[in-house]
């Protein structure tokens, strides 16, 4: 059957397809899982924040080396990935580099570029290989990063190389094609990088050629829509969550903490005499104050969680953690992460959510982790897609403090200082300035 490869190559891009869309919704699933959250302001401000952040890698350059390399993989993969689209068609269709009769020169520029930009990629991610493993770079090590994280980030960087090797071994043993003048392989494309391999195949026939350009083109194919499923396992689901995730990034001034609707009208109450203490409350009171489990989270924490490419910047900055604490905000978005999975895994098997008893609070984030955390918005601003770790840990401990009146005894003391004496401290009103009469 002479489209016997191209049905073949139908079904397995159809499976491909069928199952990332199915990983894809259960993503969306289980982000909506969150409580509701209005983002819908600022529209201009918010994609203009996408723009500059997510597709612009601004925030990436704030170390140069890494943001550089970076931005070469990030454009490289991204460019290259073009062509992916002929790859399909003439998958489909059975042709071979479908563009070229129409593009005329500008294919063979594009082509080109692509090499380039392939070789750089190469370049990069040996450089990225290096910093992980050999110069061991601290903030990749750290015990959050023990088992899977550590493999899942060196996998990818394998799959990148052994995704451009193939891409430029295929384009090394068409060129020896084309210029053999073989059947269906007409002169097109311009081969700046690949050109430099042809020595290690110019000695085969043909026939072995033929064999070896057709593999190269079918493991780089199968390479990509395995890498392409991939995603729902991995950090790299950043590639597509980074672009939602800056639109939707909290926009308002770090350090501004959101008002508790229902404390602020008691509070309000309880200062005003002349207010009715048996009036409707103007704000609703919440099922639970704060949050214990991922479903008391807003759907944007959810999807931070999701998005969080585990570079470790957030916990490089972090000044509880450099001074030995346990909190790491890196982990906090990993575990978010991790129980979010582990409840959506759980729906998917019973329908509904079956109690594991279990919950994000204590079986993943302990509370000194979360009392930890200065507040200082170290990890927020170093975030480079706009991640905020301190929102959940401080939904997180207005549970612990509203809920179950487990704040640590100095914030104990503190509060009821307030409540008694009007001031944080362990002195009446009366009791203040006795320090100005001491010799």
């Amino acid at each position: 059957m002479p489209y016997l490869s191209n049905i073949i190559f139908a079904i397995l891009l159809f499976l491909a397809v069928f199952v990332f869309r199915r990983n894809i919704l259960f993503i969306k699933r289980n982000i909506q899982m969150g409580k509701a959250v209005d983002r819908s302001d600022h529209s201009k401000a918010r994609w203009s924040n996408m723009f500059r952040v997510a597709l612009g890698q601004s925030k990436m350059v704030s170390r140069p080396v890494a943001g550089v390399l970076h931005i070469i993989v990030y454009v490289g993969f991204v460019l290259i990935n073009l062509e992916l689209i002929e790859i399909v068609l003439d998958g489909l269709l059975g042709t071979h580099r479908l563009f070229a009769p129409f593009m005329g020169g500008f294919y063979n520029l594009l082509i080109a570029s692509f090499e380039i930009l392939a070789a750089l990629v190469l370049v990069s991610v040996i450089v990225f290989w290096l910093r992980r493993n050999v110069v061991r770079i601290n903030r990749f090590w750290k015990d959050e990063m023990k088992g899977w994280p550590k493999m899942d980030a060196d996998y990818i960087l394998y799959f990148e190389l052994v995704l451009m090797t193939l891409f430029l071994s295929m384009n090394a043993t068409d060129q020896l094609l084309q210029q053999a003048g073989t059947p269906h392989y007409t002169q097109a494309g311009l081969f700046p990088i690949s050109q430099w391999m042809t020595p290690l195949f110019s000695s085969f026939s043909d026939p072995t050629l033929l064999l070896l350009e057709r593999s190269f083109w079918w493991l780089h194919i199968l390479g990509i829509l395995l890498f392409l499923n991939y995603l729902y396992y991995s950090k790299h689901l950043h590639i597509l969550l980074a672009f939602p995730n800056t639109y939707f990034q909290n926009l308002n001034p770090k350090g501004k903490f959101k008002n508790n609707e229902a404390v602020t009208h008691e509070v309000k109450l309880m200062m005003n005499p002349n207010a009715d203490p048996y009036a409707a409350p103007s704000a609703e009171i919440p099922e639970k104050f704060g949050a214990s489990d991922v479903t008391d989270l807003n759907w944007v924490q959810l999807m931070n969680a999701y998005t969080c490419t585990e570079c470790g910047r957030c916990t490089d900055q972090c000044p509880a953690n450099q001074t030995g604490k346990l909190l790491s905000p890196r982990k906090i978005m990993m575990d978010t992460r991790d129980r979010l999975e582990e409840v959506g895994r759980n729906i998917t098997k019973s329908v509904s959510f079956v109690d594991d008893g279990k919950q994000l609070l204590d079986d993943y984030i302990t509370r000194e982790e979360l009392w930890a955390c200065t507040s200082c918005n170290a990890c927020v601003e170093a975030c480079p897609i706009g991640i905020d770790p301190l929102s959940i840990i401080m939904d997180m401990r207005q549970y612990l403090v509203m809920e179950q009146s487990a704040a640590p005894s100095d914030l104990n003391k503190m509060m009821t200082n307030i409540e008694n004496n009007g001031a944080p401290w362990p002195f009446s009103n009366q009791d203040r300035m006795l320090w100005a009469h001491e010799n």
